[in-house]
């Protein structure tokens, strides 16, 4: 019995307090987000446009499948962290960038889509968080009514 075992990639991605776990392996381009179809899970364009954006910039759609488990937050940070981690998977499957570039001037298939992702914003992480709650505030900034007199 002769059986072959798939090669996966790993990438993780974070946005908010959203946290994304992405395995990417050769395939024909399906995508599952928690163990439920794509389209099932973010039922925004949008989101299932984040998804799927590092995928459409490499021209990898229909090459790869991916399996995405992501928790916390809320549906759009979770589309964001689910985009971040699709990217460095991406980033990885194709191995490191080179350190110097080649000889004759051409980049490299490795060089040239870690470029593309980078370029189009996809490894980037989104530092902006929540801010936390004051002591002596109803909220982050807002505050209780101020009497003077």
């Amino acid at each position: 019995m002769y059986t072959t075992t798939k090669k996966f990639y790993l990438g993780t991605g974070r946005r908010k307090s959203s946290v994304a776990r992405v395995r990417l392996c050769e395939g024909s381009g399906k995508v599952t987000v928690n163990k439920r179809e794509l389209d099932d899970f973010f039922t925004e364009e949008k989101d299932r446009g984040a998804v799927v954006g590092p995928l459409l910039i490499t021209d990898l759609r229909t090459r790869v499948d991916i399996i995405i488990t992501v928790h916390g937050g809320g549906i759009t940070g979770q589309a964001g962290a689910a985009c971040q981690g699709v990217a460095r998977a991406i980033k990885s499957m194709f191995g490191p960038a080179p350190t110097e570039p080649a000889a004759d001037g051409v980049e490299t298939e490795a060089g040239g889509i870690a470029k593309k992702l980078r370029d189009s914003g996809f490894l980037t992480r989104d530092s902006r968080m929540k801010e936390r709650k004051k002591y002596g505030r109803k909220g982050a900034r807002k505050s209780f009514q101020f009497s003077k007199r």
